[in-house]
C-alpha cells in the first residue's frame, strides 16, 4: 500500500516525494509522467527503511497520492518469480546440452572458451564501474592476481581442490582489490583511475622479479596439468567449456541477485549521487569497498580460469594493461550497469577480431589491395576507438540498451498502438 510524506526543499521548485511500495523497487516501472515531471536514473532503496526515493520537479505544486500512483507501474513479482525455471530450464537445454553437439574444436578453443572467461571478467568490472560508478584501469591486475594466487595454491598445498583453488585465488584477489580501493574513499574520476593504474603496473613488477610467484621457474613463465574436480577430468575443450559454463552461471545469478538486493542498492545509490546517498544513511565506505572486493572477485575468478583452463601456461604479459583495457571497453560497449551488457561487450570483443580477420582482406582483394596483418589490428583499434565515442555520446548504456529497445519495438511491430 501507498503512503506518501512530503518533503519541500529551500528552493521552492522542487521537492522530494517519499513512497513507500509494497513490492519490490526493481518492480517498478514508471509509465506516465507529470507535467514537467523526473526521476531519478536508478530509483535508490535505503536499507533502513526500504523506501524508493523520487526526484519530482513540479514548479511548486503539490504531489498528490494519486500522482505518485500514476507514475508508479509494476509487472507483479510473481510473474518475474515464475519466469526463472523457464530461464534456467533454456540455460541447460541450449548452453549445456545445444552448443556442445553443434560447435566444433576450433570454436570451443577459439570463442566459446575465451566469451565465457571474459564475460565472467567483464561482469566483476561492471560491477565496479557500471553499478557503484568507480572507474577502474587494473581489471588486468586483479586477473593476474586470481591466477597466480590459484597457481600458488593449487601447487604448494597438497590435495588441494582445484575448485577450492580458484574460490581461494579470488579471495585474494579480493583483498588486494579492497587495499587498492580505499583512495576510493577520498578521490573520484580520473584521480581514482590513476590509483587503480598504480596497482596494474605493482602486480606488473611484483609477478616479473619476484621469482617465488612463479615457483622459481627461470622462464619466468608458469604451467598446469592433469586438471580435475573430482573423477572429472578437465582436458578436452568440451570439459573445459562445460567447467566455465557452469561457473559463469552461478557468478551471473549471484551478481543479477546482488544487484537487486539491499548492497546492489547502496552500490546505485553512490554511482548517481553519493552525498545523497550518505544523507539517507548509506555508508560510502562499506559501499564503496564491498564493490572493490566483490569486482575483484569475480575478476580474480576469471583470471584463474585464464590461466588454468584458456592458456595453461602464462607469464605476467597474459594480464598486461592492455587487458585492463579491453574489459574495460567491454563494459563500455555492452552496456554500464547491466548484467546482460558484460555478455555483448565479452562477445564483440571476442568475434570482432575474427571477423576482421575474414572480412578486410576480402574487402581488399576485391579493390586489389593487400591488407596485411598488421593492417588488420590497427583497423580493430581503430574501430574499437571509434564505438567507444559512439557508445558514449548516443548510448550510453551500450549494446544492452539497443538490444532491449530492438526487442520492445518487434514485441509491438506491426502494430505500434
Amino acid at each position: 500500500m501507498f503512503t506518501l510524506r512530503r518533503y519541500w526543499l529551500p528552493a521552492a521548485t522542487a521537492a522530494i516525494a517519499i513512497a513507500s511500495f509494497s513490492v519490490q523497487a526493481e518492480d517498478l516501472q514508471f509509465v506516465a509522467e507529470l507535467s514537467g515531471a523526473a526521476q531519478l536514473p536508478d530509483p535508490t532503496t535505503s536499507k533502513a527503511t526500504g523506501q524508493c526515493v523520487l526526484v519530482v520537479q513540479d514548479g511548486g505544486k503539490k504531489i498528490s497520492e494519486e500522482n505518485v500512483k500514476a507514475l508508479a507501474g509494476w509487472q507483479p513479482t510473481q510473474e518475474r518469480t515464475e519466469e526463472i525455471p523457464f530461464v534456467v530450464a533454456r540455460i541447460v537445454l541450449q548452453d549445456f546440452t545445444g552448443v556442445p553437439l553443434l560447435v566444433d574444436e576450433y570454436l570451443f578453443r577459439a570463442i566459446l572458451i575465451p566469451f565465457l572467461i571474459l564475460s565472467l571478467a567483464a561482469l566483476g568490472v561492471n560491477i565496479l564501474v557500471g553499478f557503484c560508478g568507480q572507474i577502474t584501469l587494473g581489471a588486468g591486475a586483479f586477473m593476474a592476481v586470481g591466477a597466480y594466487a590459484a597457481y600458488n595454491f593449487h601447487i604448494r598445498v597438497d590435495g588441494m581442490p582445484l575448485l577450492a583453488s580458484f574460490l581461494l585465488g579470488g579471495l585474494t584477489s579480493a583483498l588486494v582489490g579492497i587495499f587498492f580501493g580505499i583512495p576510493s574513499l577520498r578521490v573520484r574520476g580520473l584521480y581514482l583511475a590513476v590509483a587503480t593504474l598504480a596497482a596494474q603496473f605493482f602486480t606488473d613488477w611484483v609477478f616479473l622479479r619476484v621469482p617465488w610467484f612463479t615457483d622459481n621457474a627461470s622462464s619466468g613463465s608458469v604451467s598446469v596439468s592433469n586438471l580435475h574436480i573430482l573423477s572429472w577430468e578437465i582436458a578436452s575443450p568440451l570439459d573445459k567449456y562445460l567447467f566455465c559454463l557452469a561457473l559463469l552461471t552461478v557468478f551471473a545469478l549471484a551478481a543479477k541477485n546482488m544487484t537487486r538486493c539491499a548492497v546492489g542498492r547502496q552500490w546505485m545509490a553512490i554511482r548517481d549521487m553519493d552525498v545523497a546517498a550518505e544523507v539517507i544513511g548509506i555508508r560510502p565506505m562499506f559501499a564503496k569497498l564491498s564493490a572493490f572486493a566483490v569486482s575483484s572477485f569475480y575478476v580474480g575468478i576469471a583470471g584463474a580460469l585464464w590461466g588454468f583452463i584458456h592458456l595453461a601456461s602464462w607469464e605476467p604479459a597474459a594480464f598486461s594493461v592492455d587487458r585492463s583495457f579491453q574489459l574495460l571497453f567491454m563494459v563500455i560497449i555492452g552496456g554500464l550497469g547491466s548484467v546482460m551488457g558484460s555478455f555483448f561487450g565479452a562477445a564483440f570483443i571476442v568475434i570482432l577480431p575474427i571477423a576482421l580477420n575474414q572480412f578486410l582482406p576480402a574487402v581488399g582483394g576485391l579493390f586489389g589491395m593487400t591488407i596485411s596483418t598488421a593492417g588488420i589490428s590497427h583497423a580493430e583499434l581503430i574501430i574499437f576507438g571509434a564505438l567507444i565515442i559512439f557508445f558514449l555520446i548516443k548510448e550510453p548504456h551500450g549494446i544492452a540498451r539497443l538490444w532491449s529497445t530492438g526487442k520492445e519495438k518487434l514485441r509491438l511491430w506491426p502494430f505500434p498502438h
